[in-house]
């Protein structure tokens, strides 16, 4: 099988447990992440964030619904002023020890991936917009950064 890309869409941004989210959705799909597995996903976002730290709390999250029954959700949070903290939780794929193949049986696997290969192109994008907004004005733009997010297309459109 060759490899292509998938959607990326950009939903708006939410607050959970006092913390700003941005919000990425990768499928391949053209309807989207099916709302009940969104549902699941967001709710497992409270036990994916790190402990404040004094850090703005701000946080940007992928969910990606796999070609399987896979649902991965990734939490980058921002910690330490310029350090991103990472945990992720996984649905529907028994590989990463989830108990059955429901993609809302959300499970925070013990691994040390930071996310696949459509997972990964928010990463850049939110660190220059960090730097942009967070760390190279002389006051940081909170508002600024959740409001800087990558263009929805597909996750190899970067141009």
């Amino acid at each position: 099988m060759a490899f292509t890309e998938k959607l990326l869409t950009v939903p708006p941004p939410i607050v959970v447990a006092g913390r700003r989210i941005k919000r990425y959705h990768v499928t391949a799909d053209p309807a989207g992440i099916a709302p009940e597995v969104e549902k699941a996903a967001y709710a497992m976002v409270p036990e994916l964030l790190p402990e404040p730290d004094g850090t703005p709390p701000a946080t940007f999250v992928v969910l990606h619904r796999g070609g399987d029954d896979g649902a991965y959700l990734n939490a980058y949070s921002w910690v330490w002023d310029n350090v991103l903290h990472f945990r992720g939780a996984s649905a529907g794929q028994p590989v990463l020890g989830c108990p059955d193949r429901d993609p809302t049986h959300f499970i925070a696997p013990d691994r040390p991936w930071i996310g696949c290969v459509w997972e990964l192109p928010p990463i850049l994008h939110e660190r220059d917009a960090w730097v942009r907004h967070m760390l190279a004005p002389h006051t940081p733009d909170l508002d600024g950064y959740i409001g800087d997010s990558l263009p929805a297309k597909t996750t190899g459109d970067r141009t």
